[in-house]
C-alpha cells in the first residue's frame, strides 16, 4: 500500500507544480510506469520512488542505468500502443521520504 500512496502524493505534488496526469500505473508485458504526465506540450515519464526516511539513502539514488533501461522500454513500449501527440518526451523521477517530496526534471535519458 505504500508504493500507491507514495504514486498519489507524487501525483498532486505534480499537478501543483503544472503538470496534467495522463494515466497511472500502465502496465504491458514489458513493465509499468508508475505515472505518465504532461507539462504543457511534453509528454513525462514519471518514475516514482519512496522511503520511509533518509536513513538509508535518498529515494532517488534507487534510480540505477538498469531500472533507467527499464523504464525507457516500457516509455517506448506506451508511446507504440497509445500514439500519444507531445512536442517531445521526457524522464522525471519523484523522491518521496518521509514528508519530504523531491521532483527531479529530465531526471534521465532514454539511450
Amino acid at each position: 500500500m505504500r508504493g500507491k500512496s507514495a504514486e498519489t502524493r507524487a501525483a498532486a505534488h505534480l499537478i501543483a507544480h503544472g503538470y496534467a496526469i495522463v494515466e497511472r500505473n500502465w502496465r504491458c508485458k514489458v513493465g509499468e510506469l508508475d505515472l505518465v504526465a504532461r507539462d504543457g506540450d511534453v509528454l513525462v515519464f514519471v518514475e516514482v520512488r519512496s522511503r520511509a526516511d533518509s536513513a538509508h539513502g535518498s529515494p532517488l539514488d534507487t534510480v540505477g542505468v538498469a531500472k533507467q533501461r527499464r523504464v525507457a522500454q516500457v516509455a517506448q513500449a506506451y508511446l507504440a500502443a497509445r500514439r500519444p501527440r507531445a512536442s517531445s518526451c521526457r524522464f522525471d523521477v519523484v523522491g518521496i521520504s518521509g514528508d519530504d517530496i523531491v521532483l527531479v526534471r529530465d531526471a534521465f535519458r532514454a539511450t
